[in-house]
């Protein structure tokens, strides 16, 4: 069991019986993790608001309208539903946040209160609808074929695969799909005319394509193909094809600009694979909102609750200068793993772009619980 929603389940267990059966059948659940319990609270650290360097500094009263936004999705998980309620008519960020949350500093595994922050954003990409000598790189829809299973023979495979002949085997790779553009199972949204943009925008999991006929249509995450993400940086440092002080979003793409023969044997190495539906909305997370830019974050859900205001101390990828403000983690990623770990949202555009390219630093992270 995952250590934050552990202690999660812990703070907010309400017993609602009214039988003797159920109430000794807690009673034992309650011996048999005690010990458990102790070593997942050691987890957290509980600490004051003051603690927190930078809190009273930060503009509250936005990161309560952004709660409130999240709240439109949030709160039909029950540790949300009641404090989305109070959020509804409270102005006072300051008051609301200190007066209906208890805040906890994040520890991992190895006792440290430090993790990994990265960024990501909302890639603009260029495209038509008709394929052309320029525009030649396809943006898929669900596949027609793609299903969802039990079987054994998908279970490392998030249940995605497709049937061939009478058995059901995982879906195709990215180089399986990128090699089979005939494949009639796969309808096509647009065709852009950057190949690694494209990558960038599977691995954001929304953005935007600026079609030639002048018109901006929204992608939205749609599906996966079942494999697992896999980073293309490590291999390209054991390559050689990189130093350290170039890997960069911004890095790769020079390097791919130098030698276009080296893109596909790269990008291959992650056989996960995107698919996209067009949306009327901008970015939206996995929470089901649309992503602010510079308040919301992904997160790992193993660990952190989807919805979870997260107060953050980091510093800014170019300015070095100290970023400390309240979030909410209304995000995923692939690539997000660990009790300490998010990806910072930046927004659309080019800025966006160089912030979130060259985002890897470290931070600190307290999530506020609600009160009950």
């Amino acid at each position: 069991m995952k250590n934050i929603l552990f202690i999660l389940f812990v703070l907010f267990f309400v017993t609602a019986c009214s039988s003797k059966k159920e109430l000794i059948e807690k009673s034992e659940i309650k011996k048999e993790t005690a010990i458990e319990e102790k070593e997942q609270i050691n987890r957290m650290e509980l600490v004051s608001f003051p603690q927190i360097e930078g809190f009273f500094e930060d503009d509250l009263d936005y990161a309560l309208e952004v709660f409130k936004k999240d709240c439109k999705r949030s709160k039909r998980y029950e540790l949300f539903e009641e404090v989305c309620k109070k959020a509804e008519y409270e102005k006072d960020g300051r008051k609301f946040f200190i007066t209906n949350f208890q805040p906890y500093k994040l520890i991992d595994s190895k006792s440290s209160d430090e993790g990994t922050i990265t960024g990501y954003y909302e890639p603009l990409l260029y495209g038509s609808l008709k394929k052309t000598k320029k525009y030649k790189y396809p943006v898929y829809k669900i596949p027609k074929n793609l299903i969802f299973s039990d079987d054994e023979n998908v279970k490392n495979h998030k249940s995605r695969g497709k049937m061939v002949g009478n058995k059901i085997v995982p879906y195709d790779t990215r180089k399986e799909i990128e090699e089979n553009p005939k494949n009639p199972n796969l309808e096509v949204i647009a065709y852009v005319d950057d190949k690694y943009d494209l990558f960038f925008l599977h691995i954001q999991g929304s953005g935007k394509i600026q079609l030639d006929n002048g018109k901006l249509i929204n992608l939205g995450y749609a599906e996966q193909n079942g494999w697992p993400y896999t980073g293309i940086g490590n291999y390209m440092l054991e390559k050689g094809y990189l130093t350290k002080n170039d890997l960069s979003i911004q890095g790769m793409k020079e390097f791919f600009i130098k030698n276009p023969s080296k893109i596909d044997e790269v990008l291959n190495i992650n056989a996960s694979y995107i698919f996209f539906k067009v949306s009327k909305e901008g970015a939206k997370g996995s929470l089901g909102s649309v992503l602010t830019a510079k308040r919301n974050l992904a997160v790992d859900r193993s660990y952190i609750p989807l919805g979870m205001p997260i107060f953050l101390s980091t510093k800014n990828p170019i300015t070095k200068k100290p970023m400390n403000q309240l979030m909410v983690a209304a995000d995923v990623g692939g690539a997000i793993k660990g009790e300490i770990r998010a990806d910072f949202f930046w927004g659309f555009g080019s800025t966006a772009f160089e912030y979130a390219g060259r985002m890897k630093e470290k931070g600190k992270m307290y999530i506020l619980v609600p009160k009950k």
